[in-house]
């Protein structure tokens, strides 16, 4: 007869999480307001929204509408388009070889 050998199990170091879609869209929405030197409640005052519901949008809690997103974007003189953009860029730097982006569903 052979040798029985034990199983080793291999012990896999967790990643960290790969970044959801509205986290990154907040990052850069945040990004840009500190960029233009603005404060919350003036974005969101002429987006239309709440500074509450900027704020936790910023930090990637809520994942807003199209419609929401569009007019937080042009509160910044951004289009959803250049906004998706920049994420996109960002999102492959910033937040290592992920490749491909988690979006929220």
């Amino acid at each position: 007869m052979g040798e029985v050998l034990p199983l080793q199990r291999k012990v896999e170091r967790p990643e960290s999480p790969e970044p959801l879609w509205r986290e990154l869209v907040g990052a850069e929405l945040r990004r840009e307001r500190q960029a233009r030197e603005e404060r919350l409640t003036d974005v969101a005052e002429r987006a239309g929204v709440s500074t509450q519901y900027l704020s936790e949008v910023e930090r990637g809690l809520k994942d807003p509408s199209s419609e929401i997103l569009s007019a937080v974007a042009g509160a910044l003189d951004l289009t959803v388009r250049e906004l998706s953009t920049r994420v996109a860029s960002a999102g492959t730097s910033a937040t290592g070889s992920y490749g491909a982006l988690c979006l929220a569903a």
